[in-house]
């Protein structure tokens, strides 16, 4: 009996897998570059029609008109250093982020002092969509390496979108994947071995990794497995013990944060295990 989908969840981010369909890849693209105006250390004049990650985290079809007009909100890119805050948990939300380089977290702080983590973005996709709901800010963005973002104004997002149906139409989109990962990752957390999150969660990460331009079979994972188990719902001991299982069969080859996915189909059964079929 064929095996219902199973969703890959990372934030910003919702795949499938199924046996007929595989991973979706139709919409690689190569890495980013954009034109730059302005060298201000700390925040850059960008244009967001010179940016080959446009397709990512902007709607498609827009206009030259509808793309200057754009331009001139999301006009500047923000410096991240490592380690730094991109915004944190109550603060007052006015703006959503579209990473142009590196990785975050989000995360929260549980009630016995351990750091929650809620999600992993990358370059392409939109973080701060928490503060939408309260006008502050629901979990710390925290950048995992050196990182740039281009600032999108709410206010005036939400002005343009009334004018631009392409640019509304994309916004809700956004919040409506989020919504969507949110119930795939209780569906992770809630019903899934610590072997099939594991897998699911390398399956994702490279999928994502490839569709900015990069190997479909190597990645450098920029999170600790402390937070990748915080992430998963696992302890430590149990993130490590399943990446050896993992080395040991074969599946992938793991030195320190590099990681070589040798056999994506048995990280694929593993997620959709063939006697389900």
């Amino acid at each position: 009996m064929p095996t219902s989908p199973t969703h890959l969840i990372d934030a910003g981010q919702m795949w499938v897998i199924s046996p007929a369909n595989g991973i979706d890849l139709s919409h690689a693209l190569h890495p980013i570059g954009a034109k730059i105006c302005d060298m201000n250390p700390h925040t850059i004049k960008v244009a967001c029609s010179n940016c080959n990650l446009r397709e990512l985290c902007m709607p498609m079809d827009l206009t030259a008109e509808e793309l200057d007009r754009i331009d001139a909100v999301v006009g500047v890119r923000r410096k991240v250093k490592r380690g730094a805050t991109l915004f944190r948990n109550g603060e007052k939300f006015t703006n959503l982020y579209a990473i142009r380089t590196g990785f975050f977290k989000t995360c929260l702080i549980a009630e016995d002092g351990r750091d929650q983590v809620t999600g992993f973005q990358m370059a392409g996709e939109v973080i701060g969509l928490d503060g939408i709901v309260n006008d502050r800010h629901a979990c710390d963005a925290v950048a995992l390496e050196d990182a740039e973002v281009c600032v999108m104004p709410f206010d005036r997002i939400e002005e343009l979108s009334r004018d631009i149906n392409a640019l509304q139409h994309h916004v809700h989109k956004i919040m409506s994947r989020e919504i969507v990962r949110e119930h795939g990752v209780m569906l992770l957390l809630g019903s899934m071995r610590a072997e099939e999150r594991l897998a699911a969660f390398l399956l994702n990460l490279v999928q994502r990794l490839h569709a900015r331009g990069f190997s479909r079979s190597e990645l450098v994972l920029r999170m600790t497995r402390e937070e990748i188990g915080s992430y998963l719902g696992l302890k430590l001991e149990t993130v490590s013990r399943t990446f050896s299982k993992f080395a040991e069969e074969g599946i992938i080859e793991v030195h320190q944060r590099h990681v070589h996915i040798l056999n994506a189909e048995a990280l694929k059964d593993i997620v959709n295990p063939k006697a389900c079929r």
